[in-house]
């Protein structure tokens, strides 16, 4: 159990039969009446926001949240099959589980699998990958004065924005949290 009162940004609670995340928090002291602690809590399996205010003396039960490293193995259709390399054990999820966090991971590279109570509810790829660039058009010599950029596909399907020198064939490192360009390899 954590008070209200110890709530920091990242935790996760067990809340209506739900389990959220804090988000954001804020204690408030008004001129009159009782503090109280204003916050901002994400559903961690429907991704819905909610804002809740807490005294800060209520008590909510602190959820569990397991991350295991697993390896994607391969899609087959919409399922997508994972194995864990300790025990070899092999588990499938639908494509509506994984949405697109598996839009920059390439099979047989090692992905946290997060879950709550024995149920996978998210999937957190690595923060970055390094990918090989596939379709992208060409850049012109001497427009880089405004620091234009370009969409370009990588591997994996994905569209990246990229700087106009980067060219077809090119290894690029992607931050996987904001799907932006960061360097070639």
């Amino acid at each position: 159990m954590i008070s209200a009162g110890d709530f920091r940004n990242g935790i996760t609670i067990e809340l209506d039969s739900n389990v959220f995340q804090i988000i954001e928090f804020q204690h408030v002291k008004p001129g009159k009446g009782a503090a109280f602690v204003r916050t901002k809590l994400k559903n961690i399996k429907s991704g819905g926001v909610v804002e809740k205010t807490f005294r800060p003396t209520e008590k909510c039960p602190q959820a569990r949240i397991d991350r295991k490293e697993m390896q994607y193995l391969y899609s087959d259709g919409d399922m997508f099959n994972f194995m864990d390399v300790e025990t070899y054990d092999q588990i499938s999820l639908t494509k509506d589980e994984i949405g697109d966090s598996l839009k920059f991971v390439k099979e047989n590279e090692m992905v946290k699998m997060l879950s709550h109570n024995g149920s996978v509810f998210a999937i957190e790829p690595p923060l970055f990958v390094e990918l090989e660039v596939t379709e992208t058009e060409p850049g012109f010599k001497g427009d880089t004065a405004t620091g234009a950029s370009k969409p370009a596909t990588v591997e994996t399907g994905a569209t990246v924005s990229v700087p106009l020198f980067v060219e077809i064939g090119d290894k690029i490192k992607i931050d996987t949290r904001t799907s932006e360009y960061l360097s070639r390899v």
